[in-house]
């Protein structure tokens, strides 16, 4: 009975119902949206790192001192230094430094490729108007088929009236019309996630300028304090020297010392004294890149930083982390990934290309002859409907683009890791640094303490008259020198530490949301003041 019923039932004749525009543009909407997205995956690298920082498995610092710690970094690592001067050189550059704002600004326009990019999800529609004087020709075809004579001869009206027809006419249209490319294996979704990717790069590389502005106002500040503490201990050092000076020309008076003595005084003096424009050069050119960094002409922080202030001291420990984290901490490597990120997306874009486009189209308008009659409904017309297109031959270029970039991908594989070698390469270095000019600070010290004891040895045994002056003035020469070392290497010991925390990475994490500099999109473009 089954059977039978299936048989008589086949035979009936199929009618197929035609499918109305808008169901149809309902069900490839539908197909759009449940569409693939061609080509691979992003998936994020995993970096092979070491468990610890090598120098500090090599060394252990046992003895007091700033030490290296495996905790991690605190992001606002300039507030270790406990100097409220450098806390508000630091903010005040992070809002008026020129370059990060540039930076900024490349952020915003990466965030407004992502608005193009997303704006192919959805229909354009444009509005058309137009006046056109259009002469159509057809008095001349139908002249060739001597169409005007037959009708002259059969109804002299019919004539009257296709001369009318075949004169220049004045056409006014105006309407609407609508395309939208379907979304079937994923070309606009991977560009979104291009987009996306390359405003994440861009957002690292404001992060990395951050990082390296911080790094060098605090950089910047520690030299100038420490050319400060410099001139500092040389004045001192003249002190004395001008002091020897004084007393070796009253014993020649007296003909207790010979005229010689003097001469290798005053010499020892004048040594000292040419040293000082030197550091007094530092000093002014710290102070105008100082004001320059934070955005203002050179000379503007002169009165904020012409008092002398002591070198401040590094902290006592000072955290560094694992390795592991460094990879999600440093912005040039997290920027590295975000490229990785987008050619990666990039081959999906390259591999959509190859595969046929479905778009649906439509317009409508109203166009006649008379102006007036163009509210008129009878002057409307309209089409819609979808339209593919399937690319067959195109000379190589689709795939040469599909190798293009999966060849750019494997750059950015190998760029990655590049760059997370890079970044253990320069704590490494940092650490080293850091490490052995803490150990020269301590055997410059030392030495100081030394030559201060033989000084004064000496001094009194000159004026004992026990020694010759030429070790007093050995002496003096020598307590110089190792002091103005001691001092430059704590002034290297403390940028070592800005290098160390720059090459860690941190310092951008408290500052994520910057405000944009003030700009129009319709306005004029900004223009250079003129100096007062």
């Amino acid at each position: 009975m089954a059977v039978s019923s299936l048989m008589r039932f086949s035979r009936v004749p199929l009618r197929l119902r035609p499918c109305s525009p808008v169901k149809l543009a309902v069900t490839l909407a539908v197909l759009a949206l449940a569409g693939c997205a061609v080509g691979p995956d992003y998936q994020p690298p995993q970096p092979q790192t070491p468990k610890a920082f090598n120098d500090l498995s090599s060394h252990t610092q046992a003895k007091p001192g700033s030490a290296a710690l495996a905790s991690e970094p605190d992001p606002a690592w300039w507030r270790s230094f406990n100097d409220p001067q450098l806390d508000s050189l630091i903010g005040r550059a992070i809002n008026g430094n020129l370059s990060l704002q540039q930076t900024v600004l490349r952020i915003a326009g990466a965030r407004e490729q992502v608005t193009q990019a997303r704006g192919a999800y959805l229909p354009s529609v444009n509005a058309t108007a137009s006046v056109n004087r259009q002469q159509l020709g057809l008095k001349g075809i139908l002249e060739a088929h001597d169409v005007p004579g037959q009708l002259e001869a059969e109804s002299p009206e019919a004539a009257d009236a296709l001369g009318s027809v075949t004169r220049p006419v004045t056409l006014f249209q105006g309407g609407f019309d609508a395309s939208w490319e379907l979304d079937l294996f994923g070309k606009t979704r991977r560009a979104v996630e291009a987009a996306n990717a390359q405003t994440q790069a861009t957002l690292e590389q404001r992060n990395d300028a951050l990082v390296s502005l911080e790094a060098e106002v605090a950089r910047t500040y520690l030299q100038l304090r420490g050319a400060q503490s410099v001139l500092d201990t040389l004045q001192t050092q003249i002190d004395v020297a001008r002091q020897t000076t004084e007393l070796t020309q009253s014993q020649a008076k007296n003909g207790l010392a010979p005229q010689l003595d003097v001469e290798n005084a005053q010499a020892q003096l004048g040594s000292l004294e040419a040293q000082l424009p030197t550091y007094q050069a530092q000093v002014r050119q710290a102070m105008n890149a100082l004001a320059v960094l934070l955005g203002q002409p050179p000379g503007a922080l002169d009165a904020e930083l012409r008092a002398v202030r002591p070198l401040p001291p590094i902290p006592a420990a000072v955290p560094v982390g694992v390795p592991a984290e460094l990879a999600r901490r440093r912005p040039d490597v997290r920027r590295a990934e975000a490229n990785l990120h987008a050619a990666t997306a990039e081959i999906g874009v390259s591999v959509a290309q190859m595969f046929p486009s479905l778009s649906l189209t439509g317009q409508v308008g109203m166009r006649n002859t008379d102006v007036d009659y163009l509210t008129d409904w009878s002057s409307h017309f309209y089409s819609y409907g979808p339209q593919i297109s399937l690319p067959i031959f195109q000379g190589g270029r689709l795939v040469s683009n599909v190798r293009l970039s999966r060849a750019q991908q494997a750059s950015a594989v190998l760029d990655y890791r590049q760059t997370v070698l890079t970044a253990l390469q320069d704590v490494e270095n940092a650490l080293v640094s850091y490490r052995t000019d803490q150990d020269r600070v301590e055997g410059l010290e030392r030495t100081a303490a030394s030559l201060q004891n033989a000084y004064d040895l000496a001094s009194e045994s000159y004026r004992q008259g026990i020694t010759t002056f030429i070790n007093v003035l050995d002496a003096q020469r020598q307590l110089a020198q190792a002091r103005q070392q001691a001092t430059e290497a704590r002034v290297q010991t403390s940028t070592d530490l800005v290098a160390l925390y720059k090459a860690l990475g941190g310092g951008w994490q408290p500052y994520q949301n910057i405000a944009l500099p003030s700009y129009s999109v319709f306005g004029p473009a900004q223009t250079v003041p003129t100096a007062p």
